[in-house]
């Protein structure tokens, strides 16, 4: 992973590499003097099985979310970089190159989603939930007054997002923040460093919550939220 990629998403090594997946160039010419080949985004691998994280999200709303919906973005990511002469440049690269120029709107847009989905499939994992721990914890409370606080901040943003988009939590000039993204905005291109996310596109929970979008979030923050991978990125390690 480049340094440029690195300071620019504002996420450690180990925490970008945990999502490195969205990321990963294929395709160039393995061969001496053999041509070469057009690089490629890959659409990341999931952390777990589809049906792990059962029964608060399932198998089908996976399989339709990342198999269709993000696959979408990360072929469109290729087509649009592509047709732009940008295919040799990594995602972090794309979001941070296109999020500052409204000419290339369509690049954004997916691949800020690309980037936005792998990072979502990081804060979940099985026999998540509950509360954080250590570092994270005591940041947690410093910014919030307590755990629950900061889940209630959470659920209210994630809750109150009007249409489509993401709540996060970031860690912004120092301070932690909760954070609310319409569409495919990404706290990247704001200097801020992302914790974790949750996806509140209507796609990410209509098959198993239909309009019930709060059942969804406490089911997200209760039962999945992958506190692990948040200590890691506000810990830079």
């Amino acid at each position: 992973m480049k340094d440029q990629d690195r300071s620019s998403s504002g996420l450690s090594r180990r925490g970008f590499m945990a999502i490195a997946g969205a990321g990963a160039i294929v395709g160039a010419g393995a061969l001496a003097g053999a041509p070469r080949a057009e690089a490629k985004l890959a659409l990341p691998r999931l952390p777990y099985a589809p049906g792990a994280l059962e029964p608060y999200i399932s198998a089908r709303t996976i399989g339709f979310h990342h198999g269709k919906h993000h696959a979408a973005y990360v072929a469109n990511t290729n087509r649009i970089a592509r047709a732009m002469g940008l295919s040799r440049k990594s995602l972090t690269e794309l979001v941070m190159i296109s999020g500052r120029d409204p000419k290339k709107k369509a690049l954004f847009n997916n691949a800020a989603q690309a980037w936005n989905h792998a990072f979502y499939w990081q804060s979940m994992k099985p026999g998540g939930g509950g509360a954080p721990q250590g570092k994270l914890a005591q940041r947690i409370k410093a910014a919030f007054g307590s755990i629950e606080a900061f889940k209630k901040t959470f659920a209210v943003a994630a809750a109150g997002q009007f249409g489509s988009g993401w709540a996060w939590l970031v860690l912004d000039g120092g301070k932690l923040k909760v954070r609310a993204t319409a569409n495919a905005d990404t706290p990247l291109t704001q200097g801020q460093r992302p914790l974790l996310t949750i996806d509140v596109w209507e796609h990410a929970y209509y098959l198993d919550y239909q309009n019930r979008r709060a059942d969804y979030i406490k089911s997200f923050l209760d039962r999945l939220v992958n506190w692990d991978f948040a200590a890691r990125n506000l810990s830079g390690s």
